[in-house]
């Protein structure tokens, strides 16, 4: 049971603050040294022997984990995600977001909820060509926001479409997500990115549709903007087809190039990258300082995601030399109806840790665990990763801790209150369970049936 307490301790270790990566590092450390003595200890006749078993479990634990920290370092596919996130950080530094917003603001103006509906577009764009939260929710937070409140939208509905529209780059091509799912599960990042791609619209339509009927449903919630002149709307229509199209031919570059099989997710978010740079220059924003920041943000980004990725392949190896993988494997099987016991529970859990762990923390500690459960069970990996996939989307909505509430409310007025907020997500979280069940039950219906063979 050395495995089941080692994860308690790193959950309690979290809870009182300590940083993620060294915490899951150090419980490796601690662990695998009382496994190892533990272990000489039942082996040892006498001191010699028994300082003998120290060294050698020692050896055995700790002499791999080198080896397997410098496997993370030589993984090609790994290299996607700093790629991917420079790419993010060059655009959000364009204006893009601030661009796309004002410019599909005025063309839903006339529809009531129109600046909202105009927020889940833009969001899904950002999604599709940034694929970073943060930069996303906040973006979207500083530019929309002031103007729905401005016209008399309701908090909660303005602040919930502001943080659900951030995260649709969990699940929308090219999520750092997938990337991740696809190390840890060995699939093709191309098939997880070619899955997501309808699980991710339908979760825009949804989004869509819902702001309708409240809107339309209760008028004082969300209003029209005033009406506009035909030249000025005409003009406003050419503005906005002015930053949609080079999104859309960024878009296309980086995944045409994965679904048509020209190249790898590592070589297109190169493509991405330079894609970015040429964006910059099209938009006259391009500057060596601007460049200079987005790669300063970037390997922050990357450095935190690789630390975490280090502690967490520690953690994992120690969990699995203790036996901790034998226990939760016994009793997932054990688990009433099989696969959906499994499925059911996993999704379960994954929401609850969404509440406390960040989605690197929770593909890179847990996923490892279960892994060999879904290969021995013979349940598809791209399908129960798009599921994942879903479920991670919501963690970054789940009160108390959901990190789209937090970037939220960091550039929101003074006047919304984190209720507000909670509020505002928790519809959309609905959302995205129902969108979740409904992939689970019916994947055909979401284009999957191809993957599922």
């Amino acid at each position: 049971m050395i495995g089941i307490i080692m994860f308690g301790a790193a959950l309690f270790m979290l809870l009182l603050g300590f940083p993620v990566a060294f915490t899951f590092g150090a419980v490796a450390v601690i662990f695998g040294f009382i496994y190892g003595v533990s272990e000489a200890w039942e082996y040892a006749e006498g001191s010699e022997v028994f300082t003998e078993a120290i060294s050698e479990m020692s050896n055995q634990f700790f002499s791999l984990m080198p080896n397997r920290i410098y496997s993370i370092m030589e993984n090609q596919l790994l290299i996607a995600v700093p790629l991917f996130i420079l790419m993010g950080m060059i655009l959000q530094k364009t204006r893009l977001a601030e661009r796309l917003l004002e410019s599909m603001a005025f063309l839903f103006g006339g529809v009531r909820g129109g600046v909202a509906i105009s927020t889940v577009l833009v969001g899904a764009l950002l999604a599709a060509t940034t694929g970073i939260v943060g930069a996303s929710v906040i973006a979207m937070g500083i530019i929309s926001l002031p103007v729905m409140m401005k016209y008399g939208y309701d908090k909660a509905l303005s602040t919930g479409t502001i943080a659900a529209s951030g995260t649709l780059g969990q699940i929308i091509p090219p999520s750092i997500v997938l990337i991740i799912l696809g190390d840890v599960f060995s699939v093709s990042v191309g098939e997880l990115f070619s899955a997501a791609i309808v699980p991710g619209l339908v979760l825009v339509g949804l989004y869509i549709v819902f702001i309708l009927i409240i809107s339309y449903a209760k008028k004082d919630c969300a209003p029209e903007l005033p009406k506009i002149d035909d030249e000025t709307k005409a003009r406003q229509i050419f503005n906005a087809l002015k930053n949609v199209v080079p999104v859309f031919v960024l878009i296309l570059l980086v995944l045409g190039s994965i679904f048509g099989g020209i190249a790898t997710p590592t070589e297109s978010s190169s493509v991405g990258c330079v894609g970015a740079i040429i964006l910059s220059f099209l938009y006259r924003t391009f500057s060596f300082s601007l460049l200079y920041d987005a790669l300063r943000q970037s390997v922050k980004i990357s450095g935190m995601v690789f630390m975490i990725l280090m502690g967490a392949t520690a953690f994992s190896m120690i969990f699995s030399y203790t036996g901790g993988d034998y226990v939760v494997e016994d009793f997932m099987h054990s688990l009433p109806g099989k696969e959906w016991g499994f499925i059911a529970l996993t999704m379960i859990v994954i929401i609850i840790l969404g509440f406390f762990l960040d989605y690197v923390e929770i593909s890179y500690i847990i996923l490892p665990i279960l892994f060999p459960i879904v290969e021995a069970m013979n349940i598809n990996p791209v399908w129960f990763a798009i599921l994942i996939a879903v479920n991670l989307q919501t963690s970054f909505m789940t009160p108390p801790f959901g990190f789209s509430i937090f970037f939220l409310k960091g550039v929101a007025p003074k006047s919304v209150r984190t209720t507000d907020i909670y509020r505002g997500v928790l519809p959309f979280i609905g959302l995205q369970i129902l969108v979740l069940f409904a992939l689970a039950i019916y994947p055909e219906i979401f284009g999957l049936k191809a993957f599922l063979g």
